[in-house]
């Protein structure tokens, strides 16, 4: 027999609505979670990108109660929920982007948990809606129990020092001379500066030698440093006093050097760059922060090129 108009209706809204409620708790789960465990918070790890997903999926589990349904629901949740959180800046693009395939992945493993309680609660004759709502109650306690045991084991941040060294053909005075202040930095942007890692506007120093202040501006945020060696044209050594980054409260600077060595005509140039870094699990975003790091050398490095080369070209015309 034929469906009528209003059963076919039914047919093709129903499984949206069901995908798009899902996806509202699953939302509702994360950012509070993220509230609850990672707003403004120096550690960044198993609690957030592990335990948080996993009972947004056992949220979406339960309301969606299909397998297709929550699939569709977990997708839009962890999408809608990175988007906000980079659109409200309480997390960069990047890190949005890195997060994504680890936090689905947990939401999946809270979506199978939260099919297998469902089945249990039946096997054991609880009655269903009082089981749910028993579940939805004890999610925010459990992540806000996991976040109070992460947080009471961590101790101290997590230091990472990266290096890079480049070759410039000039002597060391001139390279020095170039990378106390900058007016502007230019050139051909690292990967990594595509998809939200902040890039390098300029450079400007107050004063000369030990105490002397330095800040550099990104396209979103600043950095001041302070001098606390000072030997030209050989070593400059930086303290970074203040990191403004929108998004990136669990990551610091600590520390930055300029070490540059004559080698011939040339300047060998080596930078160092000392973060603490509260993101975990290490083995996950070690790579993407040091990483990062590098992309930043590089495009200094870049600049410096350039300008040497430009000065070489100018020299050479005249």
């Amino acid at each position: 027999m034929a469906s009528s108009p209003g059963q076919v209706r039914k047919r093709e809204v129903g499984p949206f609505l069901g995908v798009l409620i899902g996806a509202l708790v699953g939302v509702s789960i994360a950012l509070l979670g993220f509230y609850l465990a990672g707003w403004h918070a120096r550690n960044m790890g198993w609690t957030l990108f592990l335990l948080v997903p996993i009972c947004a999926g056992i949220a979406i589990a339960l309301v969606t109660r299909k397998g297709d349904k929550a699939a569709a629901a977990a997708w839009l949740a962890v999408i809608v929920s990175l988007l906000i959180l980079v659109a409200t800046k309480m997390e960069g693009l990047l890190c949005a982007l890195m997060a994504f395939v680890f936090v689905l992945a947990a939401v999946g493993i809270g979506i199978l948990i939260g099919f297998l309680l469902e089945k249990l609660a039946k096997l054991l004759g609880r009655d269903p809606a009082m089981f749910r709502s028993v579940v939805f109650l004890a999610l925010p306690l459990l992540i806000v129990g996991g976040h109070r045991a992460e947080d009471a084991s961590w101790k101290h941040p997590r230091q990472e020092v990266v290096t890079n060294s480049i070759r410039l053909s000039a002597p060391p005075d001139q390279v020095w001379a170039n990378i106390q202040s900058l007016d502007s930095l230019g050139g051909r942007k690292p990967l990594l500066m595509y998809v939200g890692l902040p890039i390098p506007m300029r450079c400007e120093m107050k004063g000369t030698g030990v105490g002397a202040k330095r800040t550099c501006y990104f396209d979103h945020g600043y950095i001041e440093e302070t001098v606390l060696e000072w030997s030209p044209p050989y070593r400059m050594r930086l303290s970074i006093d203040r990191t403004n980054m929108p998004g990136r409260h669990w990551l610091e600077f600590e520390g930055a050097e300029y070490d540059l060595r004559a080698d011939g005509t040339a300047t060998v140039i080596t930078r160092t760059t000392t973060i603490a870094s509260g993101l975990y699990p290490a083995w996950y975003w070690q790579t993407l922060e040091r990483w990062g790091v590098a992309s930043e050398h590089e495009y200094l490095f870049r600049d410096l090129a350039r300008r040497f080369s430009e000065n070489s070209a100018q020299a050479g015309a005249r």
